[in-house]
C-alpha cells in the first residue's frame, strides 16, 4: 500500500505551454450578466480514457500536439476561453476582456494505472492532480480562463483535466466548447457525437437588456404585487435569518462569537463526496411506487420524481427538528425560458435557480407525488419577468452565506453527456467533477454505463452518510 501511495503522488509535469486562437481577433471588451459575475473561480472536470489498441501506439507527444493544434483552431471561434477577467473601474463589476491571452495546455505523465483507481464514479484525491491549477494572486487579469492538463497512464490510458472559469461559461456552454474542442482532433477520427452545432453566440445583449428593462420596484420582491418576486432569494434570506437565530445577538461586531464576515467559513473539508448509481430499473420502480397506476395520467421527468426522493431523504437523514424550515433550489436553464428566448449557441451563464420551502415537518409529510408538482410548478414559475428581478437581485452586495444545512442544492447535467465528448478513442469510461465550491450540491449525471441511468454525486456530512444511503436508496430496489 505505501508503493501505491507513493505512486498516487507521482504526476510528472513534462510540459507547458500557452495556446493562442489560431485567428486572431481584435481585442474587445465583452459585458458580463450578473448571472456569470456570480462564481469566477475554475471548475474542473477529468476525463478518463482507458487503454485500448487504437493509443496504444500513440505517444503523449502525438497526443499533446493534436490537443493543441485543435484547441488553436476552436479558439478562433470560442475566442472568449483565451481572454482574462477585469474590473470595470467605475463600478468594481466583473467584465471580460478579449485579449488572445491564451490558454495553458499542461503535458503529464504517471506510472499509475487507471484500473488502480477502482470506481472512477467515486471521487478521489488523486483526481486533483490530473488538473493544472494555476495559482491566482487576486489579479484576474493574470488569470486563465481555460487550462487543461493531458495525462499518460502507465497503463497506457489517458485523462484530459479541463477547468474553466464560472464566469466564462455555465454548462451546456462548457458541453458545446468541449464537443467544438474534440470535433476538431483529428488524430484518430473516429466520432462519440454528433458534431452539428450553432455558432457560438458569446454576447450577453438580451441579459443585459433584460437586467436594465427590470423596474426598481420589483427589485428581490419588494412590490408586493409584482409577479417576479424571486422565491429562489426570499428562501434564501429567511434560511440565513433562521441561521442567525442559532447564534446569540450580535455583539462587538460578532455573531455567537464568529464575526458576520466568516460566517459563510464553514469547513467543506468535512463533506465526504459519493456516488450513487440509479439505474433504469432503480427509477422506474420508484415511479411505480410513487404513482401506481395512475402514472400514464401524471406524466413526470426523471430529474422531478429524484430530485424529490433526494430532497426528502437528504432532510431525514439531518434529523432536522419538524419546525425548521427547509428548502430545494434547482438550477434551471433559462435559454428557451425567455420572450424572446436567447440565442442558439448562446456561451454564457443562463441559469437561475427555482426554489421550494417547507418545514422539516411537512416535508416528512408531503408525498412525492405532491412534491414532484411543486417542482413542476416552481419550473414554471421561471418566467422572464422571474429571470430579470433574479439578476436585478443579484446587484445588491454580495456576501459570504453561513453554513446552511437546511438546504438542498441540485444541478441536472443529464441533458449533458460529458462522456460522449471524444478527445481520444471512444468514448471516456467516466467524467468526473472536482471538488464544487458548494460541496453539498447534488449533480444528476448522465450515466456512461446505461441510457436513461442517473449518476448522483453529491457532498454528505460523514455523520449523515449512512442515513442517507439508507433513506435514498430505499424505495428503489
Amino acid at each position: 500500500m505505501a508503493t501505491q501511495h507513493e505512486n498516487y503522488s507521482l504526476v510528472s509535469i513534462t510540459k507547458r505551454v500557452s495556446v493562442y486562437p489560431k485567428s486572431l481577433r481584435p481585442q474587445q471588451l465583452l459585458s458580463l450578466s450578473n448571472l456569470d459575475r456570480q462564481c469566477p473561480t475554475l471548475m474542473y472536470l477529468v476525463f478518463f480514457y482507458n487503454p485500448s489498441h487504437a493509443l496504444k501506439n500513440l505517444s503523449i507527444k502525438t497526443v499533446f500536439s493534436s490537443l493543441k493544434s485543435s484547441l488553436e483552431e476552436t479558439l478562433s471561434a470560442w475566442y472568449p476561453a483565451a481572454g482574462r477577467l477585469t474590473l470595470n473601474p467605475s463600478d468594481g463589476k466583473l467584465e471580460l476582456w478579449c485579449n488572445n491571452g491564451g490558454a495553458i495546455l499542461v503535458e503529464a505523465v504517471t506510472q499509475v494505472q487507471i484500473s488502480e483507481l477502482g470506481d472512477l464514479s467515486e471521487y478521489n484525491e488523486f483526481y486533483e492532480k490530473l488538473v493544472f491549477k494555476p495559482s491566482f494572486n487576486g489579479n484576474f487579469s493574470d488569470m486563465p480562463l481555460l487550462v487543461a492538463q493531458v495525462t499518460r497512464f502507465g497503463c497506457g490510458g489517458y485523462s484530459v483535466g479541463v477547468g474553466t472559469s464560472h464566469s466564462l461559461f455555465d454548462g451546456p456552454a462548457v458541453f458545446d466548447f468541449l464537443r467544438a474542442w474534440a470535433s476538431n482532433t483529428t488524430m484518430i477520427g473516429s466520432t462519440g457525437l454528433d458534431h452539428q452545432q450553432h455558432k457560438p453566440v458569446h454576447d450577453r445583449g438580451t441579459l443585459l437588456a433584460c437586467m436594465r428593462s427590470q423596474p426598481a420596484s420589483a427589485k428581490l420582491g419588494k412590490n408586493p404585487n409584482s409577479v417576479s418576486r424571486v422565491a429562489a432569494i426570499d428562501h434564501l434570506y429567511l434560511l440565513i435569518k433562521q441561521a442567525a437565530s442559532d447564534w446569540n445577538h450580535v455583539s462587538d461586531g460578532k455573531l455567537g462569537g464568529q464575526k458576520l464576515s466568516h460566517m459563510g467559513s464553514s469547513n467543506q473539508d468535512n463533506y465526504v463526496l459519493k456516488t450513487f448509481h440509479l439505474n433504469v430499473s432503480m427509477i422506474e420502480s420508484l415511479k411505480r411506487k410513487i404513482f401506481g397506476e395512475k402514472r400514464g395520467s401524471l406524466p413526470c421527468s426523471s430529474f422531478e420524481v429524484v430530485a424529490a426522493h433526494l430532497w426528502k431523504a437528504r432532510t431525514k437523514a439531518l434529523g432536522l427538528r419538524k419546525e425548521r424550515m427547509v428548502c430545494l433550489q434547482f438550477a434551471v436553464d433559462t435559454r428557451t425560458k425567455m420572450v424572446p428566448p436567447l440565442p442558439q449557441g448562446f456561451s454564457g451563464n443562463a441559469y437561475v435557480l427555482a426554489s421550494i420551502a417547507l418545514t422539516a415537518g411537512e416535508l416528512e409529510e408531503e408525498s412525492h407525488g405532491s412534491l414532484i408538482e411543486r417542482i413542476k410548478e416552481a419550473k414554471n414559475s421561471v418566467t422572464t419577468d422571474y429571470i430579470c428581478a433574479y439578476m436585478e437581485a443579484l446587484e445588491a452586495p454580495q456576501t459570504s452565506l453561513p453554513p446552511l444545512k437546511e438546504l438542498t442544492l441540485v444541478s441536472d447535467w443529464t441533458r449533458m453527456p460529458f462522456h460522449k465528448v471524444n478527445f481520444l478513442h471512444g468514448e471516456a469510461a467516466f467524467v468526473s467533477p472536482l471538488v464544487p465550491p458548494i460541496t453539498q450540491v447534488a449533480y444528476f449525471m448522465h450515466s456512461p454505463t446505461e441510457s436513461r441511468s442517473i449518476d448522483v454525486r453529491i457532498g454528505l456530512l460523514p455523520q449523515t452518510l449512512t442515513a442517507f444511503s439508507h433513506h435514498f436508496l430505499t424505495n428503489m430496489q
